[in-house]
């Protein structure tokens, strides 16, 4: 870790805080961060604070603020993106809306200025220096290696996507009127300073964005400035504006945010479904039927008292089981999530290494890229669908469209709805991926399944979705 001399803090409290010096990478900039594994890049991106410190004090709770004055830190937040990548990056043809908006807070509502259509550099640079534009870049990990690096980690650590936008705002401006966001975020300070205002939430953890005003949400909490190599982390729901300091030419940050959609209510509502569904083959009380006329009624108190009584049998029926399904919320993360970082140097996976034989040893790759679930059989026809094993992964998403949220995205070129990309085995295969799953090499041979042709077909349907290596 590099050493992060100046302070940290919940806000409001200030210490000097020292930490080791980070290993310097021999190109290019020097990356001041860990990228060995999941865990040791969220360690060192709020690093000096301790991960088990952070999710105790922090996480959904209150802001946490680290003022580094670490030049090593600043050299490389800078090289995650720049005001002067935009003059390359419209040479590649950005277009209003989708990748970038032009916006300026006037009397505290957004007014947005996009143009139509394709983007113009000097018409950006002009409405950027003249009328005091903030330019939002929409989720630069598209173009930035360095970020795609990052936010990939970040997925692997969290389970949960992480999307990004940039913000670039001339002196003496603010882009945005005071509003709370939907999701967890972490802002890194890369060009130039930002003057922050924090307030209290007028929605704890709130489940979408809104605007507030002014006269609603009281006096600042907290009020700091943002240099380079400085971050910023705030729960979703608190209520924020920045603008740049006069005297300061410009600023650059980098808003990282995840957990959009990502809460104990949304996993609910994608696995209660299958719990009923499963527990109403064992339990003849939720295959009775409702009173007549239910549907027709105004007054159901009778019946929310039945329900209540029905949801502590499906809680019963949960506790001895020990098992709840999430199938749709697993699918949507995996599908819609980077890929892994290989360098844009790097050619498309494939299989590679030993063909697996019955006598092979193998050992599971890319393992926080894939998921197994059990779902009914989606090639099914028949009225009663038998349950299979799905093994989906991430390893051939498109980087270019992660988080973008087009129609594009969501159907293929023939129009139809877009699925992860995996394999289907029959439900008698799960012991035995999960055998390759929970240990960190395996005989082909030792494998859980009826043949030794079964044990080469699995291991071999693995290598070539390049999920499992020969050792």
């Amino acid at each position: 870790m590099p050493k992060k001399g100046g302070r940290h803090s919940d806000i409001g409290k200030d210490g000097p805080v020292q930490c080791k010096r980070a290993k310097v990478e021999a190109a290019c900039s020097p990356s001041a961060l860990s990228f060995e594994n999941p865990d040791s890049l969220f360690g060192s991106l709020i690093s000096p604070i301790k991960q088990e410190v952070f999710f105790r004090e922090y996480w959904e709770q209150k802001p946490l603020l680290l003022q580094r004055n670490n030049p090593l830190l600043a050299a490389y937040y800078q090289s995650l993106f720049q005001l002067s990548d935009l003059k390359e990056l419209c040479g590649r043809g950005l277009y209003y809306g989708r990748d970038l908006n032009i916006c300026r807070c006037v009397n505290g509502k957004k007014k947005v200025l996009n143009k139509e259509g394709k983007v113009n550099y000097m018409q950006l640079k002009k409405d950027f220096d003249q009328k005091k534009a903030t330019i939002q870049f929409h989720q630069p990990q598209r173009f930035k290696e360095e970020l795609w690096k990052i936010q990939e980690k970040l997925e692997c650590y969290f389970g949960s996507l992480v999307g990004s936008n940039v913000y670039m705002t001339p002196q003496g401006s603010q882009g945005l009127p005071p509003h709370y966001d939907d999701v967890e975020v972490f802002i890194l300070q890369l060009e130039g300073q930002k003057h922050w205002r924090l307030y209290k939430p007028t929605v704890s953890l709130a489940r979408e964005y809104n605007v507030e005003s002014e006269d609603r949400i009281g006096n600042p909490t907290h009020e700091f400035i943002l240099k380079p190599g400085d971050l910023l982390y705030f729960p979703r729901g608190t209520i924020h504006q920045a603008d740049t300091p006069p005297g300061i030419s410009y600023s650059t940050h980098v808003t990282i945010s995840t957990y959009q959609n990502n809460s104990w209510g949304d996993f609910l509502l994608d696995a209660l479904p299958g719990l009923v569904f499963d527990t109403a083959r064992e339990d003849v009380a939720l295959r009775t039927s409702i009173p007549r006329k239910l549907l027709m009624q105004v007054d159901v108190a009778d019946s929310t008292k039945k329900l209540s009584s029905l949801l502590r049998g499906l809680a019963d029926h949960l506790e001895n089981t020990k098992e709840l399904k999430s199938s749709d919320m697993k699918k949507d993360f995996i599908m819609n999530r980077l890929p892994p970082c290989l360098g844009c140097d790097s050619d498309a996976l494939t299989p590679g290494g030993k063909f697996p034989k019955i006598e092979s040893k193998i050992r599971l790759q890319f393992r926080d890229h894939a998921i197994i679930t059990v779902e009914p059989d989606q090639e099914s026809s028949d009225d009663i669908r038998r349950e299979m094993v799905y093994v989906y992964h991430s390893l051939k998403n498109k980087r270019e469209t992660h988080m973008m949220g087009t129609e594009e995205d969501t159907a293929s070129e023939e129009g139809t709805p877009q699925h992860p990309r995996g394999l289907r085995f029959p439900l008698s295969y799960l012991d035995a991926l999960k055998q390759i799953w929970c240990n960190s090499t395996v005989s082909v041979k030792e494998l859980n399944l009826a043949s030794d042709e079964q044990k080469e077909n699995l291991a071999l349907s693995l290598w070539t979705e390049c999920l499992i290596e020969v050792i």
